[in-house]
């Protein structure tokens, strides 16, 4: 199991990074992260930049 850490501006997020089903671009420059079994996460981000961020993190090496 890999977690990745999501920055929002209520407060950051650890998530298990399989757990991750899709993402929106939203208003504002954030995006919504749609997590499997639960209701999506608002990330300071444009999507390109918190997609480029989940691979990075659930591709490093341990």
């Amino acid at each position: 199991m890999k977690f990745i850490s999501l920055k929002s501006r209520g407060g950051n997020y650890l998530v298990v990074a399989e757990n991750v089903a899709w993402l929106r671009d939203y208003e504002n420059g954030q995006t919504q992260v749609g997590m499997v079994g639960g209701a999506p996460l608002l990330i300071v981000g444009k999507i390109d930049e918190i997609a480029a961020s989940i691979l990075e993190q659930a591709n490093a090496a341990e």
